[in-house]
């Protein structure tokens, strides 16, 4: 009997590996975001040397929180539901070994290089080509292990998350190899190959997708698997997950030139990324109420459960955050929040509310999974890190919004006799009491992390893998 299930169990090794990563890599990551948040209240904290300066640190910051935690949670999660859903093992377990190591490669390249300032200067696309091309081959052996297993599934049906995991793998995949197309000058100096408004139409087209598919896509095929699970609810609408997902993936891929209003790009183009941009704002939505209505019956449970707490939360963020885009990207509300903090509080509306509060929440329902325990150590660390987190998510974009409009506002005020009335340095100390605020929310923020990390310590030392390996075999043989 054994031998003829052995093969048949899922490979939660991987999946393990990335969970625990998700985890580490969250802390180091939101840790030099408090870090750097401080440097704008205290600017002595650069302390005078050029590899920690906020320019330096910053895209070491966002490679950190999006590659690092929000790739680790999606490598994670996408292996986990893919063998679940189609009651397979992965097709190979050395090609998922390979990107486990090497998407570790390519963070632990970004710690190195980016602080000795060696970037591409893009925007989510710093790291020279070397790394591009490490991470090129490590996302290329994703899309195998990842299609490859729902070849050979045991089920007729492709789930929905699915479709939402690979539209996410096969786009990133294309955003980042045609960005990166680069003429290297030596292995840590490369220019890129296109010029001008070109350039920048390419990076920001890679840029908002980069938020559009790495960061919403991939993160709703694990909103259509762990909020319906958590939940013990099927999902709303079947059929709305359909419609969303093709809307959204038709449209998502449009709205990139929203980024470059008032710019040397030709006007129509900003036009049309606003136009699509305004109509992303139906399938966000749609999304959004599918995901909440799965709690028809349920909501009750919230009373008692603070993991369906993250998930739930994660989606009134991420309809807020999907409304707020849409109206940011609109010509005359651009003329006053570009390049002010009210795109910042926008950016981690996204980032903090919806992207790591769904993570969170996904890890604390498959981590006692993974590891053969019935639950996490402490239901009660979880109900302190969700308060922690909420409270840090509400402090940060709120000070963040207030600073943002008090930017465009002082910067755009003029005198009767047409100079501005406000120089840039009161605009900054203006700016101050909110970078205050900022930097405690994201300090809550990252403090709920400590709390998770010690929570997962104290499940997985208690743990016998082996016994949640042997449920995954008889899941797969109770399928069959």
């Amino acid at each position: 009997m054994s031998t003829a299930i052995s093969p048949t169990a899922y490979n939660y090794k991987v999946v393990r590996q990335f969970a625990i990563m998700t985890v580490v890599w969250g802390i180091l990551g939101m840790g030099l975001g408090v870090f750097i948040a401080s440097q704008l209240v205290w600017p002595e904290l650069n302390f005078g040397l050029p590899w920690t300066t906020f320019g330096r640190l910053r895209p070491l910051h966002t490679n950190l929180v999006i590659f690092a935690f929000g790739g680790c949670a999606l490598f994670a999660t996408s292996y986990y539901v893919v063998q679940r859903t189609c009651q397979t093992r992965l097709i190979s377990d050395s090609l998922a070994a390979f990107t486990f190591w090497g998407w570790q490669a390519v963070i632990v390249s970004a710690i190195v290089t980016l602080p000795l300032g060696y970037t591409t200067t893009k925007e989510y696309a710093e790291l020279e080509w070397p790394i591009a091309i490490l991470l090129a081959i490590v996302w290329v052996t994703y899309a195998v292990v990842f299609f490859g297993t729902i070849v050979k599934r045991k089920t007729k049906h492709i789930y929905v998350g699915n479709w939402f995991y690979g539209a996410f793998i096969l786009v990133t995949a294309m955003l980042h190899i045609v960005n990166h197309a680069s003429l290297p000058v030596n292995l840590f100096k490369s220019y890129s190959a296109y010029a001008g408004a070109t350039d920048a139409m390419i990076q920001w087209w890679y840029g908002h997708n980069a938020v559009g598919f790495f960061l919403t896509t991939g993160f709703l095929g694990m909103m259509y698997y762990f909020v319906p699970k958590q939940a013990e609810r099927p999902i709303y609408s079947y059929r709305l997950s359909i419609v969303h997902f093709w809307a959204l993936i038709t449209l998502y891929i449009w709205a990139g030139p929203h980024h470059l209003h008032y710019t040397a790009l030709p006007d129509w183009a900003q036009s049309l990324g606003m136009a699509m941009s305004i109509i992303l704002l139906a399938p966000s939505w749609g999304g959004m109420i599918n995901g909440m209505m799965t709690l028809s019956g349920a909501w009750h449970k919230l009373r008692t459960d603070p993991i369906l707490r993250f998930l739930v939360v994660s989606l009134a963020f991420y309809g807020m955050s999907t409304f707020e885009g849409p109206m940011m990207a609109i010509k005359t509300v651009n003329s006053l929040s570009h390049y002010t903090d009210w795109t910042i509080g926008h950016v981690h509306a996204g980032a903090l509310g919806w992207v790591a509060m769904i993570s969170i929440g996904a890890l604390y329902h498959m981590i006692p999974k993974l590891f053969g325990r019935a639950q996490m150590h402490s239901v009660g660390l979880i109900n302190t890190h969700f308060w922690l987190a909420t409270i840090g998510t509400v402090l940060y974009i709120a000070s963040m919004w207030v600073n943002g409009i008090t930017q465009g506002l002082m910067w755009r005020a003029i005198n009767d006799d047409g100079t501005l009335t406000y120089s840039f340095v009161e605009a900054l100390q203006a700016s101050h009491p909110g970078y205050i605020v900022r930097a405690l929310g994201g300090t809550f923020f990252a403090a709920g992390m400590l709390f998770m990390a010690y929570n997962v310590w104290r499940t997985v030392r208690a743990s016998d893998p082996a016994e949640a390996e042997a449920a995954a075999k008889i899941a797969v043989v109770g399928a069959h």
